[in-house]
């Protein structure tokens, strides 16, 4: 199986999945670890896929998206972008949305949270 088709059969077979710098336990990068944190505070079950156990698939994942950098994140197969992206949407109350129209579970108070933290 091509790196390729590795990760279109990842994203349309889990319903959240963050390409990161490490694992979402331990993550290796600062950007990794905000987007990876933010999952994690708000409740979301997600999969992880550390881009640095396989050369193939840190490229891969970045002609697939055509997006230069890591993290990524995809929802129910949708590409929704990196750590600036999905640290925007997560201020602007955009990924609570794009949770809940895409029948993803979270936890609103955490979501609320962050943004009173950071408002």
């Amino acid at each position: 199986m091509s790196a390729t088709d590795t990760i279109r059969d990842t994203v349309t077979s889990n319903d959240v999945v963050l390409f990161m710098k490490g694992t979402k336990m331990m993550p290796q990068c600062g950007f990794s670890s905000r987007v990876a944190g933010v999952l994690n505070y708000m409740g979301v079950q997600f999969t992880d896929v550390n881009v640095l156990a396989d050369p193939e698939i840190r490229q891969g994942i970045k002609d697939f998206s055509e997006w230069p950098t890591i993290p990524q994140l995809y929802v129910k197969g949708e590409f929704v972008g990196g750590c600036d992206i999905v640290t925007e949407m997560t201020l602007s109350g955009e990924l609570d949305a794009l949770f809940e129209a895409k029948g993803v579970t979270f936890d609103k108070d955490a979501a609320a949270k962050i943004r009173e933290a950071n408002g």
